[in-house]
């Protein structure tokens, strides 16, 4: 068979599908799986507050239109005084996620001391852009970052595109499906020196809106004993809210909502 030729006005170029077309061959989709079918993470917020940053997200994670986890942890602990949100195809998430923690211990074990957070949200991103190739096809992440600076003494965010391109907030941060009805409320909420527990409320009804206009993102399953991850970092590092305390926080905004 010999190579096919064209003219220069019948030069396809880099269009392979116009190349198909060209020879007469119809490009037939392959079976099998697709984008659509992995499991993708939808929304995560954080915020800044007097004492440093709350982080929040739901545990609902779909794959086109069906619910194919119901108790995923898309807010982790990525060390310390350090946490990661991610939204996107689950499984390159989880996987950068656990290399991340991964390269952070290793350096404070090589160096006797933590990377600043500076350095940790740039080690991030370089992550973030190497998985661009896989994010051309479908199956991008983009997380969020966020912690306490303790040569400063303040909270620190920071979000990213697909590229590893990072970008430091100075109040808060939403990503995912339900970025825009989270962010909205966040927006209209936020207040410079909120306590914690306004924070944790804050990030709260944030979900709760998202998960009632947007689909992909999971509230508080109550039948379950499913709530979502909240955690806030400050001087004393990592601690994460408990159930019990959510459920009281939910059960507020519940109230409040059958009231209006």
């Amino acid at each position: 068979m010999s190579m096919p030729y064209f003219t220069p006005s019948q030069d396809p170029g880099a269009n392979f599908q116009a190349l198909l077309s060209r020879v007469g061959l119809s490009h037939q989709p392959t079976s099998g799986l697709s984008v659509a079918d992995i499991p993708h993470a939808t929304t995560c917020v954080a915020v800044t507050y007097q004492d440093g940053v709350v982080m929040a997200g739901d545990r609902r994670a779909t794959a086109g239109n069906l619910i194919s986890h119901r108790d995923m942890e898309k807010v982790v602990q990525a060390d310390t005084f350090s946490g990661v949100g991610i939204a996107g195809a689950a499984g390159p998430a989880m996987e950068m996620i656990k290399l991340f923690q991964l390269q952070l211990e290793h350096y404070e074990k090589m160096e006797g001391q933590q990377l600043s957070l500076e350095g940790k949200a740039n080690q991030l991103s370089t992550m973030v852009r190497a998985n661009l190739p896989s994010a051309m096809q479908g199956l991008g992440v983009v997380p969020i970052f966020g912690g306490f600076e303790p040569r400063q003494a303040k909270g620190r965010l920071w979000d990213y595109d697909v590229t590893g391109g990072r970008y430091e907030e100075r109040e808060f941060v939403a990503i995912g499906s339900g970025s825009l009805h989270a962010g909205t409320v966040i927006k209209i909420g936020w207040r410079p020196q909120m306590t914690q527990g306004d924070a944790v409320t804050l990030v709260c009804r944030a979900l709760w809106e998202a998960a009632d206009a947007d689909s992909a993102t999971g509230g508080p399953d109550v039948l379950r004993g499913i709530f979502p991850i909240v955690a806030s970092i400050s001087q004393n590092g990592w601690v994460a809210v408990e159930d019990a305390e959510l459920a009281g926080v939910f059960e507020s905004i519940i109230s409040q909502v059958r009231s209006r």
